[in-house]
């Protein structure tokens, strides 16, 4: 898959005519896959199909205080939006460029004059354009008389409500992942390079790693959680704690992951947390003691052999 930075410059490389789907596109959700179905299905031999995006949402031009915390980071977004089977991502950062071209000029202007597309393709409520003025309507009004096909797909619906990205925020926040998982159409992951700690962990006979997440990633509900890590291929058991560590008073949010039969030391390697199972909420433990006896408990819900400290 190809990926270009700007609309003018490099949007040519490729002779052959594009169709297109425009959106944000956070978390690729089983809506968001929808609308890239509905791609692909234009996409006839000798056609390409790629993705208009952003690397920053728009909110964070618009309104910053309102730009919701994300699903997937950039990276992980972009190899969502590859597993698909696009050709290209045009990735354009939402600025006063973006934001301040008219609607009917972005349509004409930049979709038929630069990129010279064959089919366009969107959620039915998506907006575009300078003040949002764009949408379906206008598309098809304007697109018509270039030959240029249109299709507004209409919400993907799960129980009744809409697949949306602020669904799946939601659920993450009651650290449902059951819905998380099944909105996204795949497991939710969290994942960072693991950093050092203060070492409470391997003092209390259980040494974490502590997963430096990406501060712009929606992280689930505080609290206690089963789970898979994998790392360097391989999956392993695990006890994820998220949460400021309430028993050693109050401090930033962190991640930390147990892994059962794991011992090695992989400070600076990248590790992934999956299939996430809400055991408990955080508190505060009178005292280090309860505290392990509690995560003694917690092993036992998830399969963990007993152990004992040393």
């Amino acid at each position: 898959m190809n990926v270009y930075h700007e609309l003018d410059r490099d949007a040519k490389r490729d002779p052959r005519p594009l169709v297109l789907a425009i959106g944000f596109f956070d978390g690729v959700h089983r809506g968001h896959r929808e609308i890239i179905k509905a791609l692909l299905r234009l996409r006839r031999p000798g056609l390409r199909a790629g993705v208009l995006t952003f690397p920053n949402h728009p909110m964070t031009y618009l309104r910053p205080e309102h730009a919701p915390p994300l699903i997937t980071t950039l990276g992980e977004r972009i190899n969502l939006l590859a597993s698909t089977g696009i050709d290209d991502v045009y990735l354009v950062p939402f600025d006063e460029r973006i934001a301040s071209i008219e609607a009917r000029r972005f349509l004409e202007g930049t979709l038929v004059g630069t990129l010279e597309i064959r089919a366009l393709v969107f959620g039915e409520n998506f907006r575009f354009g300078a003040q949002a003025r764009g949408d379906a309507k206008l598309a098809e009004e304007v697109l018509r008389d270039h030959g240029v096909t249109v299709k507004a797909i209409a919400p993907l619906l799960d129980g009744g409500e809409r697949v949306s990205s602020t669904r799946v925020r939601a659920a993450l926040s009651r650290g449902d992942f059951e819905s998380v998982n099944r909105l996204l159409g795949e497991p939710y992951v969290l994942r960072g390079r693991v950093a050092l700690g203060k070492g409470r962990g391997h003092d209390l006979g259980f040494p974490t790693a502590n997963v430096d997440v990406p501060p712009q990633k929606t992280l689930p509900r505080d609290g206690v959680y089963a789970g898979v890590a994998r790392y360097d291929g391989r999956d392993y058991s695990a006890l994820v704690s998220i949460g400021d560590n309430p028993t050693f008073g109050t401090g930033p949010k962190t991640v930390e992951a147990w892994l059962l039969d794991f011992s090695q030391s992989i400070y600076g390697e990248q590790i992934a947390l999956r299939d996430f199972r809400f055991l408990r909420d955080q508190r505060a433990f009178a005292n280090p003691d309860e505290l392990v006896a509690q995560m003694r408990e917690d092993a036992s819900h998830v399969g963990f052999p007993a152990f004992t400290l040393t």
